[in-house]
């Protein structure tokens, strides 16, 4: 049974999601299309620049992110405060970065003089676009609707590319956040799609290790705080990106079941540092992701999550 957005995202309990979109079938997305003899591999570009636009415009961050054949996953972290923080100026700044806007709002942002009526009028549509800003659904909307129009253009056709609308994954702690992020930049290897993590291209690590400014969420500086901390409020990762990487790379030298690839590198010292062993890791890292799973993280805070959405259980492995 379908369950309404809203009652899946709870930003009083995390602000991270997994979000995943597949194509319909037959539909490509990416890569090359054997029965069309068309390279599509372009279009992985697509998504990535649509990505960090809007991270320009929504208080939404991406966190990693991996485009694939058919599908492409993105972990965001949604920042309600700094949308709430924003100055009426600044909110239709962001939003006519790639919206038209109502024509009271392309007057009031054109500097006219305006009547007291309607600037109440364009005081409520500031309200509901700052609303906006902050709502997963709309970032994930605007980017499929985007690459649709394109893609059905490209293709000369009409009617439905996304198979349908996106899922996600609630990520209720820092474990979560981690073990998602590599299981998603870890996707090409385990497709055999390429050798090594930072040989995946469309990945957010990749990007991460291409550009200096990547307009991805950071990672700490340092780790001055305890590494059991689960406080995910902070707008940064909870490690250091060198501390991720040999975590990446570690996780990625393991042979998952069901899984074609993996990384063969040295085994770093991050994991002895974070208390596991290497079946220990593996267990938690969940070697398939199953979207029965509505929330990712420790029995308390799932715990939390469901009293917040108001569900008895939620499966889990």
């Amino acid at each position: 049974m379908t369950i309404a957005r809203r009652k899946q995202v709870c930003l009083s309990v995390t602000p991270y999601y997994h979000c995943v979109t597949r194509c319909v079938r037959q539909a490509y997305l990416c890569g090359f299309n054997e029965e069309k003899k068309r390279n599509y591999n372009h279009r992985r570009q697509w998504i990535e620049d649509r990505l960090l636009l809007l991270t320009q415009v929504y208080c939404i961050d991406v966190a990693g992110f991996a485009v694939m054949s058919n599908h492409y996953h993105v972990i965001l972290r949604v920042d309600k405060n700094k949308a709430d923080k924003l100055s009426e100026d600044e909110v239709v700044e962001r939003w006519l970065k790639i919206y038209r806007g109502s024509v009271l709002i392309q007057r009031y942002a054109a500097g006219e003089e305006l009547g007291e009526t309607e600037l109440l009028e364009v005081s409520k549509t500031i309200s509901e676009y700052r609303d906006h800003l902050s709502n997963l659904s709309r970032f994930m909307g605007n980017l499929n609707e985007n690459i649709a129009r394109k893609a059905n253009l490209e293709d000369g056709c009409t009617g439905a590319f996304w198979e349908s609308r996106f899922r996600s994954q609630a990520l209720l702690d820092e474990e979560a956040v981690l073990r998602t992020m590599c299981y998603v930049d870890l996707n090409p290897v385990r497709a055999k799609m390429a050798k090594t993590p930072e040989s995946s291209k469309h990945t957010s690590v990749h990007r991460r290790l291409k550009e200096r400014v990547s307009g991805l969420l950071p990672f700490r500086d340092s780790l001055k705080a305890s590494s059991n901390s689960s406080d995910l409020s902070e707008v940064s990762l909870s490690t250091t990106f060198k501390q991720y990487l040999e975590l990446l790379d570690w996780t990625g030298k393991l042979i998952q079941k069901g899984k074609r690839g993996s990384v063969n590198e040295k085994e770093p010292s991050i994991i002895s540092r974070l208390g596991y062993t290497p079946n220990a890791w593996l267990n938690v890292q969940t070697p398939t992701i199953s979207w029965r799973q509505k929330a990712l993280g420790s029995k308390d805070r799932i715990e939390e999550y469901c009293h917040a959405v108001g569900k008895n259980w939620i499966w889990q492995f």
